[in-house]
């Protein structure tokens, strides 16, 4: 009995000391926060060490893992990274306005007329094709009436004062006399008509289009002119960028082989583009800086728009002048640069045709930067290098194998550049990421768990 008893009171103590350690079990589950640190803390822990931090494998002195990242090299190739020291330097605050290529009026376009009435018999230029100064570009055959009769009577002109010519001859080698002396007197005298007359038939066919040298020609040959060569004009205008030799092209053939033409028609259209001008456009509010530059000589820079290959854009144009009056519609004004033009395509066919192309045009897009204002020692970024989230901005700084985010200030923002404070955030001589910021700031909000924002960073 007392064997029973025993056991009775071993299995109560038993299940009395499991109920006990199943208590402490859950007290200790419960109150697990207060004694045992999560994940998170100790995370956050690690990160604002009071001791000297962790080293491993990923991690260094000097970083920290929720503001840094760390790529290989080929991650660096595939966001297109580029590394930019940062470095003071002064930065031109610009007026960024749209503008349009236009040719220089009375400059660039010449009209080639036709200088007398007749026929055309051969055209010897073709579109497009460049020319030179007094090259041959028509041959016409002449039907006009009055150049005609100019030459009848010049030729006949020309023909009487050869006779008074060898009657004054004949005369002056008889012996002296009284009738020989007057005869010679008379004969000068007609002699002067006749001069005057030729001088004045001469002036005569050099305003119906001939020149002085087929003038001679007509008298020299005794022959009237049937044909004439249409030829390019000479530079009459050498300013600026223009000199002597530069190329004519033809930009338009008005007439075909075999057509009649009046005095006065249009036989082709040359164009001169080794100078053309920019038409900016601004609105009435920016006039007064405009006129700032222009009377300051500030130096504006222009390339073409959505177009980044080598050449495109110029620097050092200044501000010629600005049009006297405003659109009432869109409140918007027009100013003018100079444009130096240079030749980008020369190139002769197998024929002996010569074409060129220029590199700029009129009636490509533009974009003018107006320098208004400057500000010396500043950390001036590339806009890819600095990444924008809400009223955050970031730029990544090189620091051994990894990129430490860092906040910075921004003071001024364009097309092309941010400028950033100089408060200590960076340093001269830092290292950045000018390429690649913003697929370093995903990959880090990524690492980080958190959700990306598909804007962050885009500057428009």
């Amino acid at each position: 009995m007392s064997k029973i008893t025993n056991r009775k009171q071993n299995h109560l103590k038993s299940y009395s000391l499991g109920l006990l350690l199943i208590g402490v079990a859950l007290i200790a589950f419960i109150s697990r926060d207060q004694w045992w640190p999560d994940s998170e803390q100790s995370e956050n822990h690690s990160e604002h060490p009071t001791t000297t931090p962790d080293h491993d494998d990923h991690d260094h002195a000097g970083h920290n893992k929720a503001t840094s990242i760390e790529l290989s090299e080929n991650g660096l190739k595939n966001i297109g990274f580029e590394p930019i020291t940062v470095e003071p330097t002064r930065y031109e605050k610009l007026l960024t306005l749209p503008a349009i290529i236009v040719e220089r009026p009375g400059r660039s376009q010449i009209n080639v007329t036709a200088p007398l009435t007749g026929v055309i018999t051969k055209i010897y230029a073709v579109n497009g094709e460049a020319i030179t100064a007094d090259q041959p570009l028509f041959e016409m055959r002449l039907t006009h009436e009055e150049l005609v009769a100019a030459q009848r009577d010049y030729l006949r002109t020309t023909e009487n004062l050869a006779v008074v010519n060898r009657e004054i001859e004949r005369l002056e080698s008889l012996d002296a006399g009284v009738i020989a002396g007057r005869r010679v007197l008379d004969q000068e005298y007609d002699k002067q008509k006749l001069e005057a007359s030729l001088r004045a038939e001469s002036q005569a066919m050099l305003l119906h289009g001939l020149n002085q040298e087929q003038v001679d020609q007509i008298r020299n040959t005794g022959r009237l002119l049937q044909a004439i060569t249409v030829r390019a004009p000479e530079h009459v205008h050498s300013e600026g960028n223009c000199d002597d030799d530069h190329p004519f092209q033809i930009q338009r053939l008005s007439v075909t082989q075999g057509e009649h033409v009046d005095v006065g028609r249009e036989l082709a259209t040359i164009a001169d583009h080794c100078e053309l001008h920019i038409e900016g456009l601004a609105f009435e509010d920016d006039a007064p800086l405009i006129r700032k530059a222009a009377e300051e000589g500030r130096k504006v820079k222009a390339s073409l728009l959505a177009d980044e290959s080598p050449g495109t854009e110029v620097n050092g144009l200044e501000v010629m002048y600005v049009a006297d009056q405003i659109d009432p519609d869109t409140r918007a004004f027009k100013f003018y640069l100079r444009l130096p033009n240079r030749i980008a395509l020369d190139k002769t066919t197998p024929a002996g045709k010569q074409f060129v192309e220029w590199m700029y045009k009129p009636g490509q897009r533009m974009q003018i930067k107006v320098p208004i204002d400057s500000w010396e020692d500043q950390l001036v970024l590339p806009t890819t290098a600095v990444v924008d989230e809400g009223a955050e901005a970031y730029v990544y700084r090189q620091n051994g194998d990894h990129f430490d985010q860092v906040s910075v200030e921004v003071l001024n923002r364009d097309q092309d550049s941010v400028v950033v404070a100089n408060n200590g955030a960076l340093f001269r001589g830092d290292i950045i990421a000018g390429k690649g910021a913003y697929q370093m700031h995903l990959a880090l909000k990524n690492k980080a768990g958190g959700g990306i924002d598909p804007h962050a960073g885009h500057n428009h």
